[in-house]
């Protein structure tokens, strides 16, 4: 069994599975890592190998307590991937879109697979048909986009993700919110047209914490699958075992 974790900004992601059939998922927050994942080698004491994949707020201490459990592989740039990564600086590619890239390269092998995250940021990562990932594009996601009008101005009120009637405003909080997610929404279905007038039989995977607020208001035809980054770091410690 494999032990997948997935350690964002503030929760921590934590499955569990049996070649590539998922047995066990939870979310919880960060400070919570130690005993969660504890609890997780007692209830399947078969896991023999784990993958970490961290943006940096997990401690050297926390991963080496994995390590008494089982093989631990931390995800970085040396770590090998299926695909020829033409990104030109692999170094500060981001352990999370690696695995969004291995995702893509194993889900739609021999075809063009466009992978959406939309979590704290909104990245965009293509896998080519010859299983290549060329890269993409990184802004700034939901909240970011409420929190930095909140924080940058002197009377913007800081709101929470919610829908509007029209996309033309005739409140303050209703021109917010039609700014951020009409803004965010009209940007994914620009940024899919450009892709698919350069590649043919375009897939898009969406994902991410706000994937499912969002691919309800997006007009182009997606496949959203909130675990897929999850899937490709399995994909990752399987290849890495070898």
């Amino acid at each position: 069994m494999n032990l997948v974790v997935d350690a964002g900004n503030t929760f921590v992601k934590l499955a569990v599975f049996e070649k590539t059939k998922e047995v066990s998922f939870q979310v919880f927050a960060l400070e919570d890592f130690c005993k969660k994942s504890k609890e997780t080698f007692k209830a399947y004491p078969q896991i023999s190998h784990a993958i970490v994949s961290s943006v940096g707020f997990l401690s050297e201490k926390e991963i080496a307590m994995l390590c008494v459990f089982c093989k631990v592989h931390v995800l970085s740039h040396k770590s090998k991937v299926p695909f020829k990564n033409s990104y030109a600086s692999p170094q500060t590619l981001g352990v999370d879109r690696m695995a969004l890239a291995a995702a893509a390269f194993y889900f739609n092998p021999a075809g063009n697979t466009l992978v959406i995250d939309a979590g704290t940021c909104l990245t965009y990562d293509m896998v080519n048909d010859y299983g290549e990932y060329l890269g993409g594009a990184i802004s700034p996601g939901v909240a970011m986009r409420y929190r930095a009008m909140h924080q940058q101005t002197s009377k913007l009120p800081l709101l929470e993700k919610g829908g509007f009637n029209d996309f033309i405003g005739n409140s303050t909080e209703s021109s917010m919110h039609s700014g951020v997610v009409n803004g965010i929404c009209n940007e994914i279905d620009g940024v899919i047209t450009q892709y698919k007038q350069r590649f043919l039989n375009l897939t898009v995977i969406f994902t991410g914490g706000d994937a499912q607020f969002l691919s309800e208001r997006v007009k182009n035809t997606i496949f959203a699958h909130s675990k897929f980054l999850l899937l490709g770091l399995n994909h990752l410690l399987e290849y890495n075992k070898r």
